[in-house]
């Protein structure tokens, strides 16, 4: 007998990267435009994702240049890259 399995929506780091940053301009930002990671996790894991999908694509959104990451690891930060991907003209 075959076990079903669901498919999780953010198993592509990419897909799962332009989803974080999707989140992460909805969130409201502290202090010098950091956003608290604890404010991207959750609707994350809401919209389907799990905790390796999240980091997956955390580092994936560093590697793009699309966030920082603060050495904590408790806030991310928009590059201007990633600031551009919401920019409209």
């Amino acid at each position: 007998m075959k076990k079903f399995v669901a498919d999780h929506p953010f198993a592509d780091p990419d897909v799962a990267a332009r989803k974080i940053v999707e989140i992460a301009n909805g969130v409201e930002a502290v202090q010098d435009g950091r956003i608290y990671t604890e404010r991207v996790n959750a609707p994350f894991l809401a919209a389907g994702g799990n905790g390796e999908d999240l980091s997956a694509g955390i580092e994936r959104a560093i590697a793009l240049g699309w966030l920082w990451l603060h050495e904590s690891g408790t806030y991310v930060k928009f590059t201007d890259s990633g600031a551009a991907l919401f920019a409209w003209n």
